[in-house]
């Protein structure tokens, strides 16, 4: 009896350390808050984050927001080191060739069917909202998907995100149950 009672024990740890292995190195849990990631993530969304893989331009991010250190922020990543950016007529250009948005489709065409007749994403280039020509080296551009009311990297506060603030790549999303499934 003592031994069986041992092998539980051991068990048990074993299954710990992993798992907070797993935690510390491989994923993250995070929490969306707000509204800056609408309509594709909802406030008080949960997701699992993974820790592993390079960043890739249209990835969501959970980041440590860096005009508050207490604060994590979900953003969507539009420019990656030494990338030119800017908008028109509600068009991103990524090093002056226009790319699609496929994820705010829906959003757009909601925006302008609302009546709204500015962009959903105003006109602008990144040299005039930071002052720099490219996206510096180890750092991103990130927006939210409802560019409306997200504080994003055209705040001066936020800017640019440098790479050691992302903390993962967001893939599953598992709360609240209506949102569950894969994280595009």
């Amino acid at each position: 009896m003592k031994k069986s009672w041992i092998y539980d024990v051991l068990w048990l740890v074993t299954l710990s350390v992993i798992l907070v292995a797993l935690r510390f190195y491989i994923f993250s849990p995070i929490k969306v808050q707000g509204e800056s990631m609408m309509p594709n993530l909802i406030d008080g969304e949960k997701a699992i984050a993974l820790k592993v893989g390079d960043i890739e331009r249209f990835d969501i991010v959970p980041l440590k927001a860096p005009d508050d250190p207490s604060l994590y922020y979900v953003k969507r990543v539009i420019g990656l080191p030494g990338d030119t950016i800017s908008y028109k007529d509600d068009t991103l250009y990524v090093n002056e060739k226009p790319l699609k948005e496929d994820y705010l489709n829906q959003y757009k065409q909601d925006w302008q069917n609302a009546g709204n007749i500015e962009p959903l994403t105003p006109d602008f280039t990144l040299e005039e909202i930071t002052g720099q020509p490219t996206v510096p080296a180890n750092t991103y551009f990130v927006l939210g998907d409802n560019r409306q009311v997200s504080k994003d990297s055209r705040v001066k506060e936020v800017g640019f995100i440098p790479a050691e603030n992302i903390i993962g790549k967001a893939k599953v999303s598992f709360w609240p149950p209506s949102q569950w499934g894969k994280i595009e």
